[in-house]
């Protein structure tokens, strides 16, 4: 491993895996030894459409030699960001409309609890126990682990907690919520989907007090579950949409979107009540344009359903009690935590590139491009079924 890695970059983990990266290129990543690894979690579905996808590639390299950065947010028109979001709100029901584009899903959060607290004048803020948001002090306030939260207190006042699927705790949401906060699918906490229209049962409750619903996407989000957005499966459009990750196919990005009366609070009393500087930036924003335009003249997004289905079909073995999940954001449940912990490095040996989720010690994500294809599928499974019999 690079020791300057090691000495000067900060770390997140007393041992990261620290592969030395040469390059990447669709499924795969190249170490500096020249061996190539499978990509079976996509930069923590970071990178929609494989590495260096050249509608992508091209997209920066026009805008790059264009400009880059002129300007904070929301002050000039600049013609990246906005063709993506008029072709954004194309694709969303007619109350989504506008979109606030930032650096980072943690900031999108941030943004949209701040827009929902601003619109309803109220405080209090519902998140699901086992959630996962971000890591930033106010998305960090909405998880329910408290040996994560406890060293960075005090964090957001007035954020409570429900249980995902459990009807009986929409009773906790009432005329001091400010907004529900949701996954759409729970990320961190196993893959877990929303069962017997909880998600539709949660607006319901939500409009029936006055309260927003943000649903956060940013994992599900630019057709990794089947559809564009996960939320579409499920007979449920929020008041606020945040997404982020595979929006841009591998570069720092995220947004929330909402209605024009309930975005517009944020433009005055006060002036500028989300500020930020690289918002919007015309390179990122060309690639978020590029990604959508192949998912949408591509079909890649109705795909990852049959490779979904190819995944469960070959991934059978006394040792996975369960495979979470939909389209390609799947979780391996595992017989113990043990069994996940060394399938995930044992895999990294063999040149597959698995992962953890957050809260689910038991699980093995797999997340990987949607571009993947059946041949690489069958590979990585074959790989995985090889290990778990040599355990």
């Amino acid at each position: 491993m690079n020791k300057d890695f090691l000495k000067y970059q900060a770390q997140t983990s007393p041992c990261p895996l620290g592969m030395e990266v040469s390059h990447a290129k669709g499924s795969y990543i190249y170490d500096t030894d020249g061996n190539q690894h499978l990509d079976f979690v996509a930069g923590v579905s970071a990178c929609t459409l494989g590495h260096c996808h050249p509608q992508v590639i091209d997209a920066i390299k026009t805008q790059v030699e264009k400009y880059m950065h002129v300007m904070v947010y929301g002050e000039y028109a600049q013609s990246p960001a906005t063709e993506y979001t008029k072709l954004l709100a194309d694709q969303l029901p007619t109350s989504l409309e506008v979109t606030y584009l930032v650096n980072s899903g943690t900031e999108a959060i941030e943004g949209a609890l701040k827009l929902a607290r601003r619109y309803t004048g109220r405080s209090e803020i519902i998140a699901a126990k086992s959630a996962y948001h971000g890591n930033t002090m106010g998305s960090l306030s909405l998880m329910d682990f408290e040996e994560r939260k406890s060293v960075f207190r005090p964090l957001l006042p007035d954020v409570y907690h429900i249980k995902f699927n459990n009807e009986d705790d929409l009773e906790k949401i009432t005329t001091k919520t400010a907004c529900v906060i949701l996954e759409t699918i729970q990320g961190g906490a196993g893959f877990i989907l929303p069962e017997n229209g909880y998600l539709k049962k949660v607006k319901e409750r939500c409009s029936e007090v006055g309260a927003l619903l943000i649903l956060d996407e940013i994992q599900p989000g630019f057709g990794r579950t089947g559809k564009l957005f996960a939320f579409e499966h499920y007979n449920c459009v929020p008041d606020i949409l945040v997404i982020g990750k595979g929006m841009a196919s591998g570069l720092p990005v995220g947004a929330f979107t909402a209605s024009k009366e309930i975005m517009h609070t944020l433009s005055e009393n006060p002036k500028m009540g989300h500020i930020t500087t690289f918002g919007g930036n015309p390179v990122i924003a060309a690639s978020s344009l590029a990604t959508l335009n192949v998912l949408l003249n591509s079909s890649l997004i109705a795909d990852t359903l049959k490779k979904e289905q190819l995944f469960k079909n070959l991934l059978k073995h006394p040792k996975i009690k369960e495979v979470r999940g939909k389209g390609l954001m799947l979780a391996l449940i595992m017989d113990s935590p043990e069994t996940a912990n060394e399938l995930v490095l044992r895999a990294k040996d063999k040149h597959l590139i698995l992962f953890w989720l957050l809260f689910e010690n038991r699980a093995v994500r797999i997340s990987p491009p949607i571009t993947i294809s059946e041949l690489e599928i069958k590979e990585g499974c074959a790989i995985i079924l090889a290990l778990l019999n040599s355990m």
